[in-house]
This record gives C-alpha cells, structure tokens and sequence, in this order.
C-alpha cells in the first residue's frame, strides 16, 4: 500500500494549467498508476489529472513535485507532465493572454492581523487603483495600503474616476449611490457617485456627465487632463458634504489629487466639513501638476491668490510672465502631513530640485516611508496567472515557471524534457527581467546596453514595458527588430499583468537600473518570486536592496548593487551576477530561498502610515 498525504490537481484548459491541492489528509491507494487513471477525467471542457504525494505532507496550493528534500533539488520533477500543454511562440493565442480564473485577491487574505485599538475612517482620493484603474506603481500602493488599514480594523474608501476604459465586471456589487451637482468653469455638472468592491476593498467611483475621464486608457481621453483632475478633487469633497461624510483622514496622491487640500482649507472647511484631516503621499517628485492661474479658478478658487512664494507658485517661473502653478506644491503646503515613499528619496529631495526649499520650510510634517507589496496579489503559492506555484520550502515550480515562459516567448529553454519529467538545466542559462515604463527615469540607455552584455554573458533577457514617447518608441522598436529573431533576448513594448505575474516567477534575475527611483516595486515583487535584484543606489532601491558581496552585511544581503550611471558599472554588478549564479548554484538556491521568506509586506508600512494619520486627526 502506497501512503498519500495530498493529491495535486493539474487542470488543464487549452494550455492553461492551474494546480491545486485535492485533500489534505493521509489516503492509501494500492497503485499510483490506478490511482492516476480513476482520476484522469474531463470535466466542464477541463483536462483533470491528479497526480499524488507521499511522505511529508506539502503546504496548499502545492506543486508540480513530490515529496522532496528542500535543501537538495531533485534532478527530475516526477509530475505526469506528459500532461502538460506547453505553449509556443507560433500559438494563434499568446500565452498570457489564455482564459484565467476570476481572480478575488480578498479571497487569498486571512484575517488574522492584529486590530489597531484607536480606529478611523481613511478616505483615498486618487487617480489609479490596481487592478482596475493601474498605470504604475501609485495604483498597487493605495490598493496595497487600503488593504492592510482593513485588516487593521480601519473603516477604508477608495475615491476613484469613472474611466471609460474600466471593465465593470471587475466590480462587485456596482451600484448607483446618488447624483448629485459639482462645479467646474461656472457650471454646476451633474455627476454620478458609484459604490462597489474591488478586492475586498470598497470603493465609490466619481463619473461626471461631460466629457471627462472618457477615452480608451486611464490617461488616455481627448480631454483636458489637468482640469479633468481639477473636477474630480472638488466632486469628491462635494460628495462628502452632500452625503454628509466626514472621514478622519483624506489621503491625496500625486499632483492629480493635490488642489484637494487646497479646495478643503479654502472653501469646504468653511462650509460644512470639519472633522478630516489631510495627507498628501508624493510618489514621484517629477511630476508637478503645472497648471494656470486661469485653470485653477476653473474649480472654484481664485488662482491668482495661490500664486506666491508661500503656496503654490511654480518657483521656477517666478519673474516670468506669466507665473505658474504647481498642483504638486500647493498640496505639499495645503496638507497636514506630506510623506514620500522611502526614506532615501525623502534625504534627496531636501537636496536637490526646485520643491527642495519648499519641503525644507515643511520638513516638520514631511516624513519618509517606504512602500510594501500586497503579497495577496503577488504571492508565487497562489498565483493564479502561473502554471506552477512554488514557495520558499520548495522552488521547483519556479524552474517549471521559467521552462513555460522560454517555450511560450521562443528563448531557448533550460532543461528538457526526458520522458515526462523536467531534467535539471546543466548549463546554467540565467534569465534576467526588466519589467519598466520605458521613460529617462528608468535609466535607458543601461536597458539598452544590458541587452547587449546579457548576450554576452551567454544569459537571457526579457524586456516588458511600455515607451514614454514616439523617440524612445522608436529606440526600442529598432533594438525588438534587431533582437527578437534569436532566442535570448525578447523586447514586448507593451505591459500585461498575466505576463508580469509569470515573468516574475520564471526570472532568476531583475534588473532595475532607474537614474533614480523614489521607491520601486520591481524589486520587491522580484524578491516576492525569488528573482535576485540587480539595482542602481538610489532612492527607494537602496532602502531595500544590499550588496551580496559586502561581507559586512550578510544578514541583509539580497541583491548586485552598483553606483554609477555608465555602463561600466552595470558591467560589473551583471558579472557579479552571473557568476554567483553560473558556479554557485548551491549557493544560489540559498539566495532565492531567502528571498522568498523577506516580508515586504504592507502591515508593517500601514502601521507607520496610521501613526502620521494619528498625529494629525481631529479627536
């Protein structure tokens, strides 16, 4: 008799597969291959196979391996992948771009985080929120920050715009909250307010009756997208007052919600609005909000009284005629608290830059905490999007991950197949990732150039992102032309989150070369899949990223860090690298494991964040 202590369902759809866990308890079954053959079915157009466990029992959400010793890879994955759909760069269908189960992130969240014993109600306004609304990394922070306040036991909402381009059936329970009337340029505009739920987390969502927010992208309309973000932070507060809600806290991200504070010192808290108090997260200090005296007003504030030194006057155009505004600064000065997203950026930015004298005369309500990953959406043990899971204690569904994403993108695959088993790659080829806006900020030309040494290096590269402009555009387009026809390097000018999801698990390595990076969350999703960084010191990257060479600091120790901004110096952390990777695989597998185990997560970061919310709220 055979002892089983867990069947692990592979369920197969075209070539989709998704694993899980069949029973928890031990079973005894006189013949695997019995076993096997009872169990492999079709069900509702899916390819069930079931394959089995014995000895130690594996965690939920299993894998494609059997029960193996976590400090020694096994040379084959015993799995049945006989019954594997690989996929092929030739399919009519990408990979990544197959059906996926509906995926509630709520559902993957136990609640066992402990309650904060002083509870408010938070209020987000903002202009992205992941999944729905997601451009960059503003959107996973306040999903990720608005979740952990939840757990803590805080009344949270997120305040979002109605984009044309959001797919309603990612909401729950959407329904119509009111109508009611909101000011821009002399007009009363009749404006819809929406509740509903987006990964457990509850949101009300702002839809105007003219032309705003109304387009194929999230900052894609044919309208004035300043003046757009203009409406929504005054519809926003004039819903507070029509409903009668008053929060403890309204926090404001980015320039696009920064007239906010502005509206609410100025105007409401006159009226009718007492309780709240504001905070102003900056994410990126290069983007402004430049705006017109004559636009401001079109909210319903005189901009020419705005227009000094001491609120929101762009410094940069005082003498010039005309003067301008800056949205950004006007928040900075306008909140009860400013924080930035790590603690170096905050260092740089009372250094250097034109808002630097103006977060100097602020610096008592200014402070620095570092961003987390919402390890319920990015979690490599339960990632819908991957045909393998894998944790710390066992990572081969990550070489499983990694042989996928080769075959589906056409890059030479590690290992191969030897009957219906994966063999061990005996060359070593590591896959490094670059999952980036393409914008100067990100460090262009070390991406350029790290195509071009990875090859070298005998390694792979993939690169995900989307161009800034039709220059880089076209920069990139010549070097996916030139690439793309071998078989190690593939350039996709586009962003997919399936894909991310999946690149992240395949990676060995993730390459962030920014000039510089207020936070970053490459990085830490990286390290969330176990791809080792490979990072640029500044900002929020050196927060979190320490040198595997320093042998001072080997507690800390996750990544390749270099300094410079030449190519010489990516050189030299990618040659570090690759020879951790190619003559230290021991070693290696030590790293990722470790990595694996790094909480990033955002309870820690919430609780800083709700000790600023603290020290400002009204009691």
């Amino acid at each position: 008799m055979l002892r089983v202590d867990a069947f692990i369902c592979l369920v197969q759809k075209k070539s989709f597969i998704k694993l899980y866990t069949c029973l928890s308890s031990p079973h005894e079954v006189d013949n695997r291959h019995m076993l096997l053959s009872t169990w492999k079915r079709k069900q509702n157009g899916f390819k069930i196979l079931v394959a089995c466990s014995a000895g130690p029992h594996p965690t939920a959400n299993s894998y494609l391996s059997t029960g193996t010793n976590t400090e020694k890879e096994s040379s084959a994955i015993d799995c049945g992948l006989e019954e594997f759909s690989w996929p092929s760069p030739n399919d009519e269908i990408p990979f990544w771009k197959k059906d996926f189960p509906l995926w509630d992130v709520s559902q993957e969240v136990f609640d066992d985080t402990e309650k904060d014993p002083d509870l408010m109600h938070i209020i987000h306004a903002t202009a992205e929120m992941a999944p729905i609304a997601k451009v960059g990394g503003l959107g996973d922070v306040v999903t990720g920050l608005a979740r952990a306040c939840l757990l803590r036991g805080h009344k949270v909402d997120i305040m979002l715009p109605f984009y044309e381009c959001i797919q309603k059936q990612q909401i729950n329970g959407l329904e119509l909250m009111t109508t009611y009337n909101s000011y821009h340029d002399g007009q009363w505009v009749p404006t819809n307010a929406y509740r509903g739920v987006v990964s457990g987390i509850p949101l009300i969502l702002i839809e105007p009756s003219n032309h705003f927010f109304k387009g194929p992208a999230v900052y894609g309309g044919c309208y004035n997208e300043l003046e757009a973000y203009l409406f929504f932070s005054r519809a926003c507060l004039e819903w507070m007052q029509v409903t009668g809600t008053e929060p403890d806290i309204i926090h404001v991200h980015e320039w696009q919600t920064g007239a906010l504070p502005l509206l609410y010192w100025d105007m409401y808290q006159c009226l009718s609005i007492k309780k709240p108090r504001l905070l102003l997260t900056v994410h990126n200090m290069e983007h402004y909000g430049e705006c017109s005296k004559d636009q401001l007003s079109k909210c319903g504030l005189d901009g020419s009284l705005y227009a000094t030194i001491d609120k929101a006057v762009d410094d940069r155009t005082i003498g010039h005629n005309p003067e301008r505004l800056s949205l950004l600064k006007g928040g900075i000065v306008y909140s009860n608290a400013v924080v930035t997203v790590s603690p170096t950026y905050l260092k740089e930015t009372l250094c250097s830059g034109w808002l630097a004298s103006t977060l100097i005369r602020n610096r008592d309500k200014y402070h620095g905490i570092l961003n987390g990953v919402d390890t319920a959406m990015w979690n490599p043990a339960t990632d819908v999007f991957l045909p393998a899971k894998f944790h710390a204690e066992n990572i081969e569904g990550k070489r499983i991950c990694k042989h996928y994403v080769q075959r589906g993108l056409g890059l030479a695959p590690n290992g191969s197949l030897v009957g219906s088993c994966l063999s061990n790659d005996t060359n070593r080829v590591p896959l490094v990732i670059c999952i980036t806006r393409l914008v100067a900020q990100k460090g262009l030309h070390l991406i350029s150039h790290a195509i071009k040494h990875i090859e070298e290096l005998g390694g792979q590269m993939v690169i995900l992102g989307k161009a800034s402009d039709s220059r880089v555009e076209r920069e990139f387009e010549s070097l996916t032309n030139l690439h793309n026809q071998g078989t190690s390097v593939r350039i996709l000018l586009t962003y997919s989150e399936e894909l991310s999801h999946m690149l992240y698990a395949a990676a060995d390595m993730v390459l962030v070369p920014s000039i510089y990076e207020p936070c970053g969350l490459s990085q830490m999703i990286g390290m969330r899949y176990g791809a080792v960084p490979i990072v640029r010191k500044t900002g929020g990257l050196a927060d979190t990223i320490f040198d595997i060479d320093d042998q001072s600091n080997q507690d800390m120790a996750n990544g390749f860090i270099f300094e410079g901004i030449d190519e010489g110096s990516l050189n030299g952390a990618l040659n570090r690298a690759f020879h951790h990777y190619k003559e230290e695989p021991d070693r290696w597998n030590t790293i990722v494991r470790k990595l694996l185990k790094i909480d990033n997560s955002w309870n820690n970061t919430a609780g800083k964040y709700i000790s600023v919310y603290n020290s400002i709220r009204v009691r």
